[in-house]
């Protein structure tokens, strides 16, 4: 048979050899990193053999998929058995592999600690060093059945019964032990690929996620190809909950959630400054761009929402509303808007347009709702009411190119003030769930791609995760310490414009459906002051921050001098306070500077009768002396975005 190597040669292997055969057959420092294959788009294990013409790649442990082979043998064959040796009166549920790690599902006998991790460690270093080989068999659906009622598993059981197949049931073994677990694999060959790992929590899990089941108790690790990347993994979680936004806005006296408003945000005096700061700067920019900036209705009738598809595709997570009108027979159903996109439709139906009145650009900060199950809210990174710096583009299929340029313009210079110089691209397909014709999707899908490609950015392409009414391109920032969060969004839509009878006059004087593009920068406002929060560890830059300075008093006879620095300030629009409090400098400067305050000015004898003020930058243990003037001076331009 013919083998396809991913870099187009082919090799002859006869039928029924098996991916480490393939990987002798090019050289044995490759069989030795071999721990799995992949044929024709599948993972297969090493073992497995392969009957037919095919394309095969070898997967190492230094690849994006040899790590996650890695950490699925790690839970499965290695904190399973671990636990088992532990805990034998233990039983074993399930064992997946997530982001960055793993977890496992035990029902002990006896309930276990977060001190009882570090026994648990220890016995998994123990089994590892077995270098145990690992193998696999076949059976079917009754074998298999028996095999774990044998070993009194009924968790394992419970899985096989409820599996469609008969046959084929995967059972890896390890040769120096009596141990077996039910896996669909593939697994490493065996225990010397492991790398570096460290188990990190516990939580309680029911049993298929139904509480109406038993609940487990549930191990997360992570794991790594060594200790380098393990300890630089465990840094930027050590830095990331440093830079929690759910933290920071508590010290910083931003704002909070109570559960009478779930998933809805309390804005205090200074987080509102910073979204009313920011709010001012995307608005300015939006008007040097040609955007007429509108307003729609927060409750529209259930009829609009039929007709836009967002009642059959995405009411789910739509709050509904039923009210009785006065003098009427039946009950009025409404729906607090999810997305602002048929409103500005409505807007766009008012009088005749032409194709010379294209592109026309509607902008709002349009507050929205969305239903999110209460387990998915986070802090402000997910929350259900949200307000976007939303905008539609209605303009012709010929203008989408240059559309896509000037918005891609438009994203990098707003992103590149925010602190953001660089930004990925994905372009992201038909999902499923979608309206419109597959002939539509072809055309809106190629039109799009044409664009990104003729603009020479680079992309890459995210299969079924486009919005159900048109395919789309993602924008994706990497924060200060390497986490990437998606934000701004540029979707093609060739549907709704159709569905709500949107048109205008071309050239020929007859009517044609505009294309409409659905477009934002920041995305939600919550969520992006989120993620600006803990890029910058709660120290915004200094024309966002809430409090801008903070002129400390030293002694008390320096006070009027302070109040006058202080008004000055104001008069020049910087957000400054005054702490005249009875209180050492020391500490006056460790509260605010807890609270974030890019400058503080201590103000003593000294400075009152020079007319200087020294200043104090947070993150820097300098002071520097200058006239106030000049202090005043340079603070104004430091405002100056």
């Amino acid at each position: 048979m013919n083998i396809t190597l991913p870099d187009g040669s082919i090799r002859k292997l006869e039928s029924g050899s098996t991916g480490l055969d393939l990987a002798n057959s090019i050289g044995p420092g490759l069989a030795k990193a071999a721990i799995a294959v992949e044929v024709n788009g599948s993972q297969k294990d090493l073992c497995d053999p392969i009957m037919d013409d095919s394309e095969v790649s070898i997967i190492t442990i230094d690849s994006k998929e040899g790590l996650e082979i890695m950490r699925h043998t790690l839970t499965a064959q290695v904190l399973a058995r671990a636990v088992k040796n532990l805990y034998p009166d233990t039983k074993l549920a399930i064992g997946p592999t997530i982001t960055d790690g793993f977890y496992y599902d035990f029902e002990f006998k006896k309930p276990i600690s977060t001190e009882d991790l570090e026994d648990i460690e220890k016995e998994m270093k123990k089994v590892i060093a077995t270098n145990s080989a690992i193998t696999k068999s076949l059976h079917t659906k009754k074998e298999a059945i028996k095999v774990f009622k044998k070993e009194k598993e009924p968790y394992k059981e419970s899985i096989i019964k409820d599996s469609d197949q008969e046959d084929s049931f995967q059972l890896y073994y390890q040769e120096d032990c009596k141990f077996v677990d039910l896996c669909r694999g593939p697994h490493l060959p065996n225990l010397k690929h492991i790398g570096s790992f460290k188990l990190t929590k516990l939580a309680g899990a029911y049993w298929k996620g139904d509480s109406k089941n038993k609940m487990l108790t549930r191990i997360y690790g992570t794991a790594w190809k060594n200790d380098k990347d393990l300890n630089a993994y465990l840094h930027s979680i050590e830095e990331a909950e440093k830079r929690d936004h759910r933290k920071l806005g508590k010290e910083m006296d931003l704002f909070h959630f109570q559960e009478e408003a779930p998933g809805m945000v309390f804005w205090h005096p200074n987080g509102w400054t910073i979204y009313r700061n920011l709010r001012n700067f995307v608005r300015r920019r939006l008007q040097e761009s040609g955007y007429i900036e509108v307003n729609t209705p927060q409750v529209i009738d259930r009829k609009l929402w039929e007709a836009s598809g967002h009642w059959d595709k995405y009411r789910e997570n739509m709050f509904i509303t039923e009210i009785d009108e006065e003098h009427a027979n039946e009950k009025r159903i409404n729906a607090l808007k999810p997305m602002n996109c048929p409103g500005h439709v409505q807007i766009y139906n008012q009088g005749i347009k032409s194709y010379k009145d294209l592109p026309l650009k509607y902008a709002e900060f349009g507050l929205c709702h969305r239903y999110e199950p209460s387990g998915t809210m986070h802090g402000l990174m997910r929350v259900r009411a949200f307000t976007q710096d939303d905008g539609h583009i209605f303009c012709t299929e010929n203008q989408i190119e240059s559309e896509t340029g000037l918005f891609i313009e438009f994203l990098s210079s707003l992103y590149a003030d925010l602190g953001f110089k660089e930004f990925d691209i994905k372009l992201s397909t038909r999902p499923e769930m979608r309206v419109g014709s597959d002939e539509t999707w072809d055309k809106a899908e190629a039109a799009l791609e044409a664009a990104i490609k003729n603009l020479g950015y680079p992309y890459r392409i995210d299969e079924g995760d486009g919005a159900f009414y048109g395919p789309k391109l993602d924008f994706v920032l990497t924060d200060a310490i390497g986490r990437e969060w998606q934000c701004g969004t540029f979707q093609l839509d060739f549907n709704l414009a159709e569905r709500l009878d949107a048109h205008f006059i071309g050239e020929d004087g007859k009517k044609h459906n505009p294309v409409m593009i659905h477009r934002a920068v920041l995305g939600s406002f919550e969520r992006f002051i989120g993620i600006l929060i803990e890029n910058y560890a709660g120290k915004l830059p200094f024309w966002l921050a809430p409090q801008q300075v903070v002129v400390a008093s030293i002694i008390s006879e320096v006070d009027d001098y302070s109040i006058e620095i202080l008004e000055l300030l104001k008069k020049q629009g910087i957000r400054a306070e005054v702490d005249l409090r009875n209180e050492k400098i020391s500490y006056k400067v460790r509260e605010h500077s807890s609270k974030k305050v890019p400058i503080i000015l201590a103000i003593g004898k000294n400075e009152m009768n020079d007319k200087t003020v020294s200043i104090r930058r947070i993150g820097s243990k300098e002071t520097n002396v200058l006239q106030l003037d000049d202090a005043i001076n340079e603070i104004v331009k430091s405002n100056n975005l």
